[in-house]
């Protein structure tokens, strides 16, 4: 029987305003997702900001009917605080207050030592290889061999990575952030240029945007090109299960190589989310991905200086020197922020998957489910009631969490975009003492390209947003409501979907362009088109709704205009 799922009353979680997330999670989040995000986002967050001297102490997240709300918490303000006092109140607090004035002088630091670079070191050195080592070794033990009791303590231990990780990605936040936006600010002070034309000139910062393990798969791929034999079983119409593990199993340079693509990519989650499918259950997506690797990398990016000077010179010459700093510092810095993503939750994410799929499967065994995938929407504490058989919510309730997941989105006409009144907004830059005023500045522009989208513009036959790309191409649309239409991508197909995370790049390299409701021009679609050099656009809030599965549409990445052809 189909779930009920009418719309429930949403109330604040707390006092003050809460805004519905849009750009990372368009539908419900699982139950056993939940405690980890919200244990481990305003921490890291937190940590971020501090490093920094950020006006902006943490986003804090809650989660009301599964949905996504997001509240900014400035730094030294009271809880629920809806806005910035009245300026002399806000100039008294950040000149006099202790605690401001050593917020603001740690602001003026970072700048002067750079402490993105810190961070970036510290990032490549120790962070992500301890947090490699970790999810090895979890990967390492089998869920399948446990006893039940030893499985709830595996859960737990995935449990704590998921919070941990999350923790560790919010934690390098501001790192990726702030010299983005740093440049942002000067150059749009300098050339009044629009956000989008500005950010080009970081494409081919992030090699880690255009796939997931590259470097694994460029080994793979070239073993396969140089074994005929390799070459033919990948072009073969056999199931692609069956491909990969022949493959897998292959004597010599083609099996060593898969079996280390596998053991890195396999239990990588395609989205934020344990009820989102890892890569390994998407068989298809990785040959597509093989293949495409195997027929040769993509043309070498041969504008790159070409944009830069192209910026450069319409900068005026007293600031050139100064926006050279600046450049340097956004393309250093700009591959952490997939990076953080990719080695921290997408992992982490995915080994909590596999072992809530093995729980999911005795529950199923016991008869206290009737398909493992439930077990995502039980909570830990839920979970170990029901593997122990002492309680735990009914099936009925289980079915009811998923139908709902799996039927709404921040899309809904009935959603509520705000619980409580919207807020006024960060105070004007002018109001902070001079040391803090280039930070604040940084943020306001990072965040505006982070989460900024412009006003629904639709016709019976096209629907514009923003411009992250340029050029133009045309293409089937490949509508991807949930990883499981991954499969269907073909070489060449035009991505249309709610919003992207770092996790879909292992499907990217089949694109010939991206379009999504969500997003602004930093939000993940938009770095991966750049990066790609094929066009993007986002924020167009319902393609998803224009566009048919299978259409003939046009992406025009210059304009922002995607338009149904056929």
């Amino acid at each position: 029987m189909k779930q009920d799922t009418t719309t429930p009353a949403f109330q604040a979680p707390g006092p003050g305003v809460w805004e519905l997330e849009t750009a990372h999670n368009p539908r419900p989040v699982s139950r056993f997702s939940q405690q980890p995000i919200v244990a481990g986002f305003g921490a890291g967050f937190s940590a971020s900001t501090a490093r920094y001297g950020v006006m902006l102490d943490r986003m804090e997240p809650r989660f009301v009917n599964d949905f996504t709300f997001m509240q900014p918490r400035p730094f030294g303000a009271p809880p629920g605080a809806k806005g910035p006092p009245p300026k002399i109140i806000f100039q008294l607090l950040t000149r006099l207050l202790p605690k401001m004035r050593a917020r603001i002088r740690t602001s003026r630091e970072a700048f002067e030592k750079k402490q993105w670079r810190l961070d970036l070191e510290t990032w490549d050195t120790s962070v992500r290889p301890a947090s490699d080592k970790k999810h090895r070794e979890i990967q390492a033990i089998a869920p399948a061999s446990l006893s039940d009791d030893a499985l709830i303590a595996h859960l737990k231990v995935c449990e704590d990575q998921f919070r941990d990780m999350i923790t560790q990605h919010h934690n390098f936040t501001i790192s990726c952030c702030l010299p983005v936006g740093d440049l942002l600010a000067h150059v749009q002070g300098w050339t009044g240029k629009p956000p989008g034309e500005i950010l080009q000139v970081l494409r081919g910062s992030s090699k880690i945007s255009l796939g997931v393990a590259t470097a694994e798969l460029d080994v793979l791929a070239s073993a396969i090109r140089a074994d005929a034999s390799a070459a033919a079983l990948l072009a073969s119409s056999d199931d692609a299960g069956t491909i990969l593990e022949k493959l897998r199993v292959k004597d010599g340079s083609v099996g060593d190589a898969m079996r280390t693509y596998l053991e890195v990519v396999s239990f990588r989650s395609l989205g934020y989310d344990v009820c989102v499918k890892n890569a390994i259950e998407l068989p298809g997506v990785l040959v597509g991905a093989i293949r495409v690797a195997v027929e040769g990398p993509r043309p070498a990016d041969e504008g790159s200086t070409a944009r830069i000077e192209k910026l450069r010179g319409e900068i005026p010459e007293e600031h050139r020197v100064a926006f050279d700093a600046l450049l340097s510092e956004a393309r250093a810095i700009n591959r952490l922020r997939d990076e953080r993503g990719h080695y921290s939750d997408c992992w982490a994410i995915g080994l909590a998957r596999r072992a809530l799929l093995e729980a999911g499967r005795r529950l199923v065994k016991s008869g206290a489910l009737d398909d493992p995938e439930l077990a995502v929407d039980a909570s830990f504490d839920e979970l170990v009631e029901l593997l122990r058989g002492k309680g735990g919510p009914k099936l009925s309730e289980l079915k009811r969490r998923a139908e709902w997941r799996a039927s709404r989105s921040v899309n809904d006409a009935d959603l509520p975009q705000w619980l409580g009144a919207p807020p006024s907004g960060p105070p004007p830059t002018e109001w902070f003492p001079e040391d803090g005023r280039r930070a604040q500045r940084a943020m306001v522009a990072f965040l505006g390209c982070l989460f900024g989208e412009p006003a629904l513009e639709r016709t019976t036959a096209s629907v514009k947003g923003l411009p992250v790309s340029p050029g133009t191409y045309e293409g089937t649309a490949r509508l991807v409501e949930s990883e499981e239409d991954f499969g269907r991508i073909q070489r060449g197909d035009v991505l249309v979907t709610r919003s992207t995370s770092p996790y879909f790049n292992v499907v990217l390299p089949l694109l010939g362009a991206i379009v999504t409701d969500r997003g602004g021009q930093l939000c993940h679609a938009a770095i991966v088109a750049r990066e790609y050099g094929i066009p993007g656009v986002v924020g167009t809030r319902e393609a998803t709704k224009l566009v048919k599965d299978g259409a003939r549409v046009r992406v025009d990445g210059t304009s922002g205009l995607v338009t149904v052809i056929e």
